[in-house]
């Protein structure tokens, strides 16, 4: 089995504190898998989003097999509000553990990028992705697992100027989970830790420093059920979000965020059917 990709290690801490919160605007989320080569159509509709667009609205097609090709799979076929189009193609049976994906906004060739993932080899995960017309912009990691203990290392094109990795562990034993991360030349650090308390109940946290500041932020919260979450930082600001489940396919999810430091009180609703 593989392990998670890089950017991933803290997730099991940080999706408690960053996923599920709408605590601004009001959004209508509808998803549909289709009858036609089992393509799936989602839209995003951004309610009293401004003055010039009351809903502004996100399209997306996944077709597994575009137009009856089982060759390649389009996972994503985006057009947003402004027209802007994201395309996310990929293959995965080229060879064993290999999976090659290009991505493109259909409108300037030399922002395609090529990416490949390998996980042939046992509990690690290569990847590496590059600019098609300029292969020296790049980024690449590999994550390896031992047991309880994950780790990883990204890189970018800086290394090649001298810059240095971003580097990053997790490690999970039980309820418990922590993990640590180092960026921008080891000079930002981030630590997590999740525990689950009981089957329905996980407490989380997170807290940044710098080399040069020391600490800058941290973050505490939990979530119960999966459905009622609740969280406060250091800047100020708590938050609370609750969902419920209408019936099956559709779900309501609305939340509130108090800033303590200007007194400003702002609240969300997102509507989802599937």
């Amino acid at each position: 089995m593989a392990p998670v990709k890089f950017d991933d290690i803290p997730k099991e801490a940080t999706s408690v504190l960053n996923d599920d919160y709408q605590t601004a605007g009001y959004q209508l989320k509808t998803k549909q898998k289709t009858n036609w080569q089992s393509a799936v159509f989602s839209t995003q509709v951004d309610v009293f989003a401004d003055d010039k667009c009351s809903t502004p609205t996100k399209l997306t097609w996944k077709l597994p097999k575009p137009f009856g090709c089982t060759y390649f799979c389009v996972d994503k076929l985006e057009m947003d509000k402004g027209g802007n189009f994201k395309l996310e193609a990929s293959k995965d049976d080229l060879a064993k553990g290999l999976k090659v994906e290009v991505k493109s906004d259909l409108a300037d060739l030399n922002k395609v990028v090529l990416a490949k993932t390998y996980t042939g080899i046992d509990q690690t995960s290569i990847k590496f992705e590059c600019k098609a017309t300029n292969p020296k912009d790049f980024t690449g990691e590999v994550t390896y697992q031992q047991k309880q203990v994950t780790g990883g290392v990204k890189l970018g094109a800086s290394i090649l100027k001298g810059g240095l990795p971003d580097v990053g562990m997790r490690f999970v034993q039980g309820p418990f989970f922590a993990a640590l991360m180092a960026s921008k030349d080891l000079s930002t650090f981030a630590a997590s830790a999740a525990y689950k308390a009981t089957p329905e109940v996980k407490v989380a946290a997170t807290a940044s420093a710098t080399k040069k500041d020391g600490f800058s932020a941290a973050t505490v919260g939990v979530l119960c059920k999966g459905l009622y979450r609740a969280k406060a930082s250091t800047d100020g600001s708590v938050c609370a979000s609750a969902k419920y489940i209408i019936a099956p396919g559709v779900s309501a999810l609305g939340g509130v965020k108090y800033a303590s430091k200007s007194g400003a009180v702002s609240y969300g609703l997102q509507v989802s059917l599937e």
